[in-house]
């Protein structure tokens, strides 16, 4: 349970969707604390869709299913904003050390990290394919079994975001005030390629 747990986490994480880019900016822009929050945020969206999947709460599940394309278009909204705010940001202040920058607000990023993904309900369909791969839960097992299998959960994705801020971060002072211009453009036009899609396939299963 705890190496399928972990295999879980980590593949639940690892998808270098708007979450993951939101981490990666957070990180070049505040420091590794910023964007590890961000991923705590995400584990915890990642997880509550784990307990759904799980325990089989279909009232739940048939109530995101019909609301999916709602809540993708309300997500998609909020990846424009974000994108917007990139292009328009001055990264002249992204350049100094994490210690000279602003306090860092963990509920401030935390909740980003697990609006941006509990925005994407679509993410229930990757969790039950994960699930089903690795037999996880098994029927037979105890409950105690269930919360080491679900605390493997979150310990492979907490895993997989202290990775990736720790390799950022310590590529972030080699950042100049260009390259760091030049990724805000590019994660910005990134995320609202994201927005735009969400919208179109929204937008289109609902006039379906």
């Amino acid at each position: 349970m705890i190496w399928r747990g972990i295999a879980i986490g980590i593949l639940i994480s690892a998808p270098m969707g708007p979450v993951g880019i939101l981490c990666i900016q957070r990180t070049l822009d505040k420091g590794r604390r910023p964007g590890f929050y961000t991923g705590v945020g995400a584990t915890i969206s990642d997880l509550f869709y784990c307990l759904l999947t799980g325990f089989g709460l279909s009232f739940i599940q048939e109530f995101l299913e019909k609301n999916q394309n709602i809540i993708q278009l309300v997500g998609s909204a909020v990846l424009i904003g974000f994108s917007i705010y990139l292009f328009k940001k001055n990264p002249a202040s992204s350049i100094t050390r994490p210690a000279q920058d602003e306090p860092v607000s963990p509920k401030k990023n935390i909740l980003g990290g697990f609006l941006f993904t509990f925005s994407n309900p679509l993410i229930l369909f990757l969790i039950i394919g994960l699930f089903a791969r690795f037999n996880f839960p098994v029927p037979e097992v105890k409950f105690y079994h269930y919360i080491v299998g679900y605390l493997s959960i979150v310990a492979g994705a907490l895993g997989w975001w202290w990775l990736v801020t720790f390799s950022i971060d310590k590529v972030r002072a080699h950042f100049n005030l260009r390259s760091m211009w030049l990724i805000n453009r590019i994660i910005g036009a990134v995320i609202l390629i994201f927005a735009i899609v969400g919208i179109v396939s929204g937008i289109s299963n609902l006039v379906g």
